[in-house]
């Protein structure tokens, strides 16, 4: 199953920053993500990880707002991807800020209680055990700290609905926010499929 998954994201590693919300090329989308997902950060210099980061536009995002940040994705080419992005887009003045690394988002290679916040965008649901996985996640989390998911019901039948990921959520912490995510400036594009945050704070 590792193998696969594995070569399937190495092969869209090449293309994957194409899409408008992965690569946060346009200033607009950009600017969307970043006036979403900075306000949820609960202080300031916070320790984050960024699981199954991608190319690691979000985690770059946080780091340029002064966060520590540390990505964690499946894919060598997605992580090699990320490093190349990070050292021309925040150079040496912030480079101690961000750091990539190979690993399953599933089970982060990461000790308990050494994070304040725990970021995840569209990777639960591609798991093969999400409930474990977020049991693992809850775990990292210094006391009360912050999960901040980002799912959706995609129009190609893949993903998981808001309400079940907001049940599964509450079976590892006390609360579950589910914010609606229906701008297009998110997405470079109007959408009609469900997608969605999840925030939670204890």
């Amino acid at each position: 199953m590792i193998d696969s998954t594995l070569e399937y994201w190495d092969g869209q590693a090449a293309e994957f920053d194409r899409e408008a919300d992965h690569g946060l090329l346009d200033p607009g989308v950009r600017r969307a993500w970043a006036e979403l997902i900075l306000p949820l950060i609960p202080m300031p210099g916070s320790e984050a990880a960024d699981l199954g980061c991608g190319t690691g536009s979000l985690s770059i995002l946080l780091a340029e707002a002064g966060h520590s940040v540390r990505g964690l994705d499946l894919s060598a080419r997605m992580v090699d991807a990320a490093r190349a992005k990070a050292a021309e887009a925040v150079g040496a003045r912030l480079s101690a800020a961000v750091e990539f690394m190979q690993g399953d988002a599933s089970e982060p290679p990461y000790p308990p209680a050494s994070y304040d916040v725990v970021l995840a965008r569209h990777v639960l649901w591609a798991l093969p055990d999400p409930d474990a996985a977020l049991g693992r996640w809850a775990r990292l989390l210094r006391r009360p700290g912050t999960m901040v998911l980002v799912e959706g019901l995609w129009g190609t039948g893949a993903g998981m609905p808001s309400a079940e990921c907001r049940e599964l959520v509450l079976r590892h912490r006390h609360h579950a926010e589910v914010v609606p995510l229906t701008d297009p400036a998110l997405w470079g594009k109007e959408i009609s499929d469900e997608r969605y945050l999840i925030l939670s704070r204890r």
